[in-house]
Protein backbone atom coordinates (compact mmCIF):
# COMPACT_ATOMS: atom_id res chain seq x y z
CA UNK A 1 0.00 0.00 0.00
CA UNK A 2 1.39 3.37 -0.82
CA UNK A 3 2.23 5.65 2.20
CA UNK A 4 0.12 8.67 1.19
CA UNK A 5 -2.54 6.10 1.02
CA UNK A 6 -1.69 4.72 3.94
CA UNK A 7 -1.34 7.79 5.96
CA UNK A 8 -5.13 9.19 4.46
CA UNK A 9 -6.99 5.76 5.89
CA UNK A 10 -5.14 6.77 9.44
CA UNK A 11 -5.55 9.93 8.78
CA UNK A 12 -10.05 9.55 8.07
CA UNK A 13 -9.49 7.21 11.11
CA UNK A 14 -8.73 9.14 13.52
CA UNK A 15 -11.25 11.99 12.27
CA UNK A 16 -13.93 9.49 11.95
CA UNK A 17 -12.67 8.53 16.00
CA UNK A 18 -12.86 12.26 16.95
CA UNK A 19 -15.96 13.10 15.69
CA UNK A 20 -17.48 9.73 17.25
CA UNK A 21 -16.27 11.08 20.86
CA UNK A 22 -17.47 14.57 20.24
CA UNK A 23 -21.01 13.05 19.74
CA UNK A 24 -20.88 11.13 22.62
CA UNK A 25 -19.89 14.46 24.59
CA UNK A 26 -22.64 16.28 23.05
CA UNK A 27 -25.31 13.61 23.74
CA UNK A 28 -27.82 14.06 24.37
CA UNK A 29 -28.84 17.29 22.69
CA UNK A 30 -32.29 16.68 22.04
CA UNK A 31 -35.21 14.82 23.61
CA UNK A 32 -34.60 11.00 23.68
CA UNK A 33 -37.71 8.80 23.25
CA UNK A 34 -38.21 5.08 25.03
CA UNK A 35 -40.64 3.18 23.21
CA UNK A 36 -42.85 0.97 24.84
CA UNK A 37 -44.86 -2.12 23.08
CA UNK A 38 -47.42 -2.45 25.86
CA UNK A 39 -50.37 -0.09 26.62
CA UNK A 40 -49.96 2.22 29.72
CA UNK A 41 -50.16 0.72 33.49
CA UNK A 42 -48.04 -2.49 33.06
CA UNK A 43 -44.39 -3.31 34.21
CA UNK A 44 -42.35 -2.07 31.27
CA UNK A 45 -44.23 0.74 31.43
CA UNK A 46 -43.63 1.65 34.57
CA UNK A 47 -39.94 0.66 34.20
CA UNK A 48 -39.82 2.99 31.34
CA UNK A 49 -41.08 5.74 33.00
CA UNK A 50 -38.89 6.03 35.88
CA UNK A 51 -36.21 5.55 34.53
CA UNK A 52 -36.98 8.24 31.50
CA UNK A 53 -37.95 10.87 34.29
CA UNK A 54 -34.15 9.68 36.38
CA UNK A 55 -32.01 9.68 33.06
CA UNK A 56 -33.73 13.31 32.07
CA UNK A 57 -32.57 14.26 35.41
CA UNK A 58 -29.07 12.79 34.40
CA UNK A 59 -28.50 13.62 31.45
CA UNK A 60 -30.01 16.98 30.71
CA UNK A 61 -32.47 16.02 28.16
CA UNK A 62 -36.15 15.06 28.50
CA UNK A 63 -36.45 11.22 28.12
CA UNK A 64 -40.21 10.72 26.77
CA UNK A 65 -42.08 7.45 26.74
CA UNK A 66 -44.16 6.40 23.87
CA UNK A 67 -46.76 3.63 23.71
CA UNK A 68 -46.93 1.38 21.02
CA UNK A 69 -48.99 -1.81 21.76
CA UNK A 70 -50.00 -4.76 19.34
CA UNK A 71 -49.16 -8.03 19.25
CA UNK A 72 -47.16 -9.07 22.84
CA UNK A 73 -45.04 -5.86 22.12
CA UNK A 74 -43.62 -7.12 18.25
CA UNK A 75 -45.34 -4.61 16.27
CA UNK A 76 -43.28 -1.99 18.39
CA UNK A 77 -40.12 -3.76 18.07
CA UNK A 78 -39.75 -4.38 14.45
CA UNK A 79 -40.51 -0.90 13.48
CA UNK A 80 -37.82 0.26 16.12
CA UNK A 81 -35.11 -1.71 14.63
CA UNK A 82 -35.61 0.00 11.20
CA UNK A 83 -34.72 3.60 13.53
CA UNK A 84 -31.17 4.59 13.29
CA UNK A 85 -28.91 3.92 15.70
CA UNK A 86 -27.80 7.21 16.89
CA UNK A 87 -29.27 6.91 20.90
CA UNK A 88 -32.26 8.73 20.90
CA UNK A 89 -34.81 5.60 20.11
CA UNK A 90 -34.33 3.52 22.75
CA UNK A 91 -36.68 0.72 23.89
CA UNK A 92 -37.90 -1.06 27.04
CA UNK A 93 -37.74 -4.73 26.03
CA UNK A 94 -39.24 -7.22 27.87
CA UNK A 95 -39.20 -11.21 27.74
CA UNK A 96 -42.64 -11.68 25.63
CA UNK A 97 -40.93 -9.93 22.41
CA UNK A 98 -37.59 -11.04 23.24
CA UNK A 99 -37.39 -14.49 23.88
CA UNK A 100 -40.84 -16.17 23.59
CA UNK A 101 -41.87 -13.91 20.10
CA UNK A 102 -39.17 -15.66 18.03
CA UNK A 103 -40.46 -18.85 18.70
CA UNK A 104 -44.01 -18.05 18.25
CA UNK A 105 -44.17 -15.48 15.28
CA UNK A 106 -43.53 -16.43 11.72
CA UNK A 107 -42.62 -13.00 10.11
CA UNK A 108 -41.57 -11.33 13.29
CA UNK A 109 -39.59 -8.50 11.28
CA UNK A 110 -36.23 -8.58 13.94
CA UNK A 111 -33.49 -11.14 15.07
CA UNK A 112 -33.13 -10.07 18.56
CA UNK A 113 -29.06 -11.25 18.22
CA UNK A 114 -28.57 -8.91 15.10
CA UNK A 115 -30.94 -6.10 15.34
CA UNK A 116 -30.49 -4.78 18.93
CA UNK A 117 -27.63 -2.74 21.05
CA UNK A 118 -28.57 -4.26 24.77
CA UNK A 119 -27.71 -1.34 26.76
CA UNK A 120 -28.58 -3.14 29.89
CA UNK A 121 -31.23 -5.24 32.17
CA UNK A 122 -33.11 -2.88 34.83
CA UNK A 123 -35.50 -4.67 36.53
CA UNK A 124 -36.79 -8.32 36.92
CA UNK A 125 -39.75 -10.10 38.68
CA UNK A 126 -41.71 -13.27 38.71
CA UNK A 127 -45.35 -13.21 37.39
CA UNK A 128 -47.82 -13.51 39.47
CA UNK A 129 -50.88 -15.85 39.71
CA UNK A 130 -54.00 -14.21 41.74
CA UNK A 131 -57.32 -15.48 41.73
CA UNK A 132 -60.90 -13.04 42.19
CA UNK A 133 -61.93 -12.63 45.76
CA UNK A 134 -65.51 -14.04 43.99
CA UNK A 135 -63.94 -17.20 44.36
CA UNK A 136 -63.06 -20.50 46.45
CA UNK A 137 -59.53 -20.15 45.32
CA UNK A 138 -57.11 -19.31 47.75
CA UNK A 139 -54.01 -20.85 47.11
CA UNK A 140 -52.18 -22.92 44.47
CA UNK A 141 -53.38 -26.36 45.58
CA UNK A 142 -56.64 -24.89 45.63
CA UNK A 143 -56.79 -23.77 42.02
CA UNK A 144 -54.82 -27.24 41.02
CA UNK A 145 -57.97 -29.68 42.68
CA UNK A 146 -60.79 -27.30 41.17
CA UNK A 147 -58.99 -27.46 37.73
CA UNK A 148 -58.89 -31.36 37.86
CA UNK A 149 -62.48 -31.25 38.88
CA UNK A 150 -63.70 -29.28 35.68
CA UNK A 151 -61.25 -29.66 33.19
CA UNK A 152 -61.01 -26.85 30.52
CA UNK A 153 -63.53 -25.13 32.28
CA UNK A 154 -61.76 -22.52 34.11
CA UNK A 155 -60.73 -19.50 32.19
CA UNK A 156 -57.15 -17.55 33.35
CA UNK A 157 -56.24 -14.28 32.10
CA UNK A 158 -52.99 -13.13 30.25
CA UNK A 159 -51.78 -9.79 29.25
CA UNK A 160 -51.69 -11.64 25.52
CA UNK A 161 -50.82 -14.33 23.51
CA UNK A 162 -47.05 -15.24 23.45
CA UNK A 163 -46.42 -12.72 26.48
CA UNK A 164 -44.33 -13.80 30.25
CA UNK A 165 -47.72 -14.66 31.32
CA UNK A 166 -48.85 -16.89 28.97
CA UNK A 167 -45.88 -18.92 28.72
CA UNK A 168 -45.22 -19.07 32.18
CA UNK A 169 -48.86 -20.07 33.64
CA UNK A 170 -49.25 -22.51 29.92
CA UNK A 171 -46.17 -24.51 31.29
CA UNK A 172 -47.26 -25.00 35.08
CA UNK A 173 -50.58 -25.93 34.25
CA UNK A 174 -49.00 -28.23 31.51
CA UNK A 175 -46.54 -29.77 34.45
CA UNK A 176 -48.93 -29.90 36.49
CA UNK A 177 -51.12 -32.12 34.67
CA UNK A 178 -54.30 -29.61 34.41
CA UNK A 179 -55.94 -27.74 31.73
CA UNK A 180 -57.59 -24.37 31.64
CA UNK A 181 -58.87 -21.57 28.92
CA UNK A 182 -56.65 -19.44 27.98
CA UNK A 183 -58.07 -15.79 27.65
CA UNK A 184 -55.54 -13.13 26.22
CA UNK A 185 -56.08 -9.51 26.87
CA UNK A 186 -54.40 -6.43 25.23
CA UNK A 187 -51.89 -5.63 28.08
CA UNK A 188 -51.98 -5.55 31.74
CA UNK A 189 -53.97 -2.68 32.53
CA UNK A 190 -57.11 -4.18 30.63
CA UNK A 191 -56.68 -7.95 32.12
CA UNK A 192 -56.77 -6.81 35.67
CA UNK A 193 -59.79 -4.54 34.35
CA UNK A 194 -60.93 -8.07 33.21
CA UNK A 195 -60.81 -10.13 36.47
CA UNK A 196 -62.04 -7.23 38.75
CA UNK A 197 -64.87 -7.27 36.58
CA UNK A 198 -65.28 -10.61 36.77
CA UNK A 199 -65.06 -11.69 33.23
CA UNK A 200 -62.46 -14.22 34.30
CA UNK A 201 -61.52 -16.19 37.94
CA UNK A 202 -57.98 -16.35 37.53
CA UNK A 203 -55.46 -14.17 35.83
CA UNK A 204 -51.38 -14.08 35.55
CA UNK A 205 -50.04 -10.35 36.01
CA UNK A 206 -47.35 -8.31 37.65
CA UNK A 207 -46.76 -7.70 41.38
CA UNK A 208 -47.14 -4.11 40.62
CA UNK A 209 -50.32 -3.83 38.74
CA UNK A 210 -52.41 -6.24 40.78
CA UNK A 211 -51.23 -5.25 44.16
CA UNK A 212 -53.67 -2.23 44.79
CA UNK A 213 -56.23 -4.56 44.68
CA UNK A 214 -54.67 -7.58 46.39
CA UNK A 215 -54.50 -4.48 49.28
CA UNK A 216 -58.64 -3.88 49.11
CA UNK A 217 -58.84 -7.42 49.15
CA UNK A 218 -60.18 -7.39 45.52
CA UNK A 219 -57.84 -10.11 44.81
CA UNK A 220 -55.83 -13.04 45.91
CA UNK A 221 -52.20 -13.59 45.59
CA UNK A 222 -51.52 -17.28 44.78
CA UNK A 223 -48.21 -18.20 43.75
CA UNK A 224 -45.80 -16.06 41.78
CA UNK A 225 -43.62 -17.78 38.82
CA UNK A 226 -39.97 -18.00 39.86
CA UNK A 227 -38.07 -20.74 42.19
CA UNK A 228 -38.14 -18.35 44.86
CA UNK A 229 -40.24 -16.19 46.87
CA UNK A 230 -40.50 -12.56 45.77
CA UNK A 231 -38.54 -10.07 48.30
CA UNK A 232 -42.03 -7.93 48.79
CA UNK A 233 -43.74 -11.05 48.84
CA UNK A 234 -42.56 -13.17 51.52
CA UNK A 235 -45.86 -14.85 52.11
CA UNK A 236 -47.26 -15.84 48.61
CA UNK A 237 -45.49 -19.16 47.84
CA UNK A 238 -43.41 -19.31 44.94
CA UNK A 239 -44.78 -22.11 42.01
CA UNK A 240 -41.08 -23.36 42.00
CA UNK A 241 -41.71 -24.99 45.25
CA UNK A 242 -44.41 -26.89 43.85
CA UNK A 243 -42.70 -27.58 40.73
CA UNK A 244 -39.18 -28.70 39.93
CA UNK A 245 -36.82 -26.51 37.70
CA UNK A 246 -39.34 -23.95 37.51
CA UNK A 247 -38.68 -20.35 36.82
CA UNK A 248 -39.93 -17.70 35.02
CA UNK A 249 -39.02 -14.13 35.22
CA UNK A 250 -40.05 -11.32 33.55
CA UNK A 251 -37.29 -8.97 32.55
CA UNK A 252 -36.84 -5.65 31.26
CA UNK A 253 -34.58 -4.15 29.44
CA UNK A 254 -33.38 -0.75 27.60
CA UNK A 255 -31.76 -1.59 24.34
CA UNK A 256 -31.28 0.44 21.08
CA UNK A 257 -31.12 -0.62 17.35
CA UNK A 258 -27.89 -2.47 16.62
CA UNK A 259 -24.42 -0.28 15.39
CA UNK A 260 -24.79 2.49 18.46
CA UNK A 261 -21.61 3.98 19.00
CA UNK A 262 -19.60 2.80 21.71
CA UNK A 263 -19.31 6.07 23.05
CA UNK A 264 -22.96 6.88 23.19
CA UNK A 265 -23.34 2.96 24.40
CA UNK A 266 -20.94 3.64 27.35
CA UNK A 267 -22.44 7.14 28.29
CA UNK A 268 -26.31 5.60 28.59
CA UNK A 269 -25.06 2.43 30.19
CA UNK A 270 -23.71 4.48 33.11
CA UNK A 271 -26.45 6.88 33.73
CA UNK A 272 -28.51 3.85 33.74
CA UNK A 273 -26.50 2.34 36.63
CA UNK A 274 -26.58 5.44 37.99
CA UNK A 275 -30.54 5.74 38.24
CA UNK A 276 -30.47 2.50 39.13
CA UNK A 277 -28.57 3.36 42.07
CA UNK A 278 -31.03 6.06 43.18
CA UNK A 279 -33.56 6.28 45.79
CA UNK A 280 -36.36 7.05 44.08
CA UNK A 281 -36.20 4.32 41.18
CA UNK A 282 -35.03 1.66 44.25
CA UNK A 283 -37.81 2.74 46.70
CA UNK A 284 -40.60 3.18 43.47
CA UNK A 285 -40.05 0.00 42.19
CA UNK A 286 -39.97 -2.17 45.90
CA UNK A 287 -43.31 -0.62 46.81
CA UNK A 288 -44.24 -2.14 43.64
CA UNK A 289 -42.76 -5.44 43.66
CA UNK A 290 -40.32 -5.15 40.88
CA UNK A 291 -36.82 -6.12 41.61
CA UNK A 292 -33.74 -3.69 39.90
CA UNK A 293 -31.35 -5.62 38.36
CA UNK A 294 -28.64 -3.58 36.47
CA UNK A 295 -26.07 -5.40 34.25
CA UNK A 296 -23.75 -4.04 32.14
CA UNK A 297 -23.86 -3.98 27.84
CA UNK A 298 -22.05 -7.03 27.81
CA UNK A 299 -23.76 -9.19 30.72
CA UNK A 300 -27.35 -8.25 29.18
CA UNK A 301 -26.31 -9.65 25.71
CA UNK A 302 -25.25 -13.09 27.48
CA UNK A 303 -28.26 -12.66 29.25
CA UNK A 304 -30.14 -12.73 26.04
CA UNK A 305 -28.05 -15.65 24.26
CA UNK A 306 -29.28 -17.94 27.41
CA UNK A 307 -32.77 -16.64 27.60
CA UNK A 308 -32.96 -17.20 24.03
CA UNK A 309 -31.93 -21.29 24.46
CA UNK A 310 -34.18 -21.50 27.53
CA UNK A 311 -37.33 -20.36 26.17
CA UNK A 312 -36.94 -22.17 23.19
CA UNK A 313 -37.50 -25.12 24.90
CA UNK A 314 -40.59 -23.26 26.93
CA UNK A 315 -42.43 -22.56 24.02
CA UNK A 316 -42.20 -26.43 23.12
CA UNK A 317 -43.28 -27.27 26.19
CA UNK A 318 -46.05 -24.85 26.83
CA UNK A 319 -47.47 -26.18 23.25
CA UNK A 320 -47.97 -22.39 22.13
CA UNK A 321 -48.84 -22.32 18.25
CA UNK A 322 -46.98 -20.54 15.96
CA UNK A 323 -48.49 -16.98 14.68
CA UNK A 324 -48.63 -14.72 11.67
Amino acid sequence: MAIWLKTLILAFAGLLAAATSAFAQDYPNKPVKIYVGHPAGGVPDLVARAYAKKLGELLGQPFVVENRPGAAGTTATAQFVKMPPDGYSLIAGETGQLFVAPYIYKNLGYDVLRDFTPISMVATGGVLLVASANTSIRSLQDLIREAKARPGKIDFGTSGVGSIHHISMATFFEDSGVELLHIPYKGSGQSVGAILAGEVPVLATSAATAGPHIAAGKLFALGVSTSYRAAGLPNVPSIGELIKDYDFASETGILAPAGLPANVLEKLAAAIKLASESPEIVDSFRARGIDIKYTTPLQYATNIRASLKRYERAVKVAKIPAAE
